[in-house]
């Protein structure tokens, strides 16, 4: 990095000269004709060439393995290809074909959009303009809350499914739309202008994304600890369970508003102090269960599984104070005697 000082025309613009190493490296010489982006940002960049010249990304997958074609297919989706064809150089399985269609479905905008004997080609539309990540987000973080909710009411009754069901697909589908947008965003500045964000608010939605995912993972373990009971727990170890539940929710919900800037520092710092309540509480549940009977160690179970989806709503709401302090808002504790949420 260097500095160049801003000068003055005699007209009055405004002029910076460009590194002399960069010109020759970009193959600019004068009177040559730059393209300049003034972004969101706050950044000004210099593009040589016509970027109308720029072709969509695309990918090809050569391999006939399975497992590569559906890896390599998630990738693209990722890296922010817009086409990518599947030609392994031999006529297409029905395996191969569909592991094809079934990467398709799981990712919102990808469809196939022509097949041959050896080859498909699927194609992702996806429009920056038309995508919110803040929106995406807020419904990931919806769709997670809602799966612990039943999960933990499934300690009461277990069900005969999964109470995930297909909203797990839901969130992979969301979380895979919201890591294209950010790395798309990464690469092209454009990108993050066409979304209506930054580049530090993108990575924020990226981090709390992967946050969620991991709630939603831990959120399946009360399900599968649900499911290993003989019958539900006594009422009081029911109700604990609810309770925790209930404000391990909001702490979720409460990082990734501040996260999104729709709530400001004192939000998260309040929901930090639930987190530390919840977590006496399952201090204190775990020490009732020692003189528990023969359901101790499925509770157990229970207690570890709550206890990291409340760790992964506090690492949410790190997210959020990482956007606060961006924010230069002060994070400070409650004043005396105010009252919880």
């Amino acid at each position: 990095m260097e500095s160049r000082k801003v000068q003055t025309v005699g007209n009055g613009t405004y002029t910076v000269s460009l590194p002399k190493e960069w010109a020759e490296s970009q193959g600019v010489a004068s009177g040559d004709t730059v393209t300049l982006h003034d972004h969101i940002d706050g950044v000004l960049t210099v593009q040589t060439g016509d970027e109308t010249d720029e072709e969509p990304p695309v990918a090809r997958i050569e391999s006939a393995d399975p497992d590569v074609i559906r890896r390599a297919l998630r990738a693209a989706y990722a890296a922010g290809a817009r086409e990518v064809t599947v030609d392994p150089g031999e006529p297409l399985t029905p395996e191969q074909r569909r592991v094809v269609e079934r990467t398709a479905r799981e990712r919102i905008g990808m469809s196939v959009a022509a097949e041959s004997e050896t080859a498909t080609t699927v194609q992702i539309m996806l429009d920056s303009g038309e995508v919110s990540v803040s929106q995406s987000l807020r419904q990931l973080a919806f769709t997670v809350r809602s799966i612990h909710g039943d999960a933990v009411e499934a300690l009461a009754t277990a069900p005969d499914a999964s109470p995930i069901g297909s909203r797990d697909g839901q969130v992979d589908r969301l979380a895979a739309m919201i890591d294209r947008s950010v790395s798309r965003g990464m690469a092209d500045l454009r990108e993050v202008d066409a979304l209506g964000t930054t580049r530090p608010a993108l990575f924020e939605s990226w981090t709390a994304m992967r946050e969620l995912c991991r709630f939603r993972e831990a959120a399946g373990d009360i399900g599968c600890a649900a499911a290993s009971l003989d019958g539900p727990p006594a009422e009081s170890r029911l109700e604990t369970c609810r309770g925790v539940g209930r404000t391990v929710r909001e702490l979720v919900a409460d990082g990734v508003s501040v996260a999104l800037g729709d709530a400001d520092a004192d939000v998260a710092r309040a929901a930090l102090d639930d987190l530390r309540r919840v977590r006496d509480e399952l201090d204190a549940f775990d020490r009732r269960l020692d003189r528990a009977g023969a359901d101790a160690a499925e509770l157990r179970r229970v207690s570890r599984a709550l206890r990291r989806t409340a760790d992964r709503g506090g690492d949410v709401t790190e997210v959020g104070l990482r956007r606060a302090v961006r924010r230069r808002e002060p994070i400070r504790d409650r004043e005396p005697g105010q009252a919880n949420r």
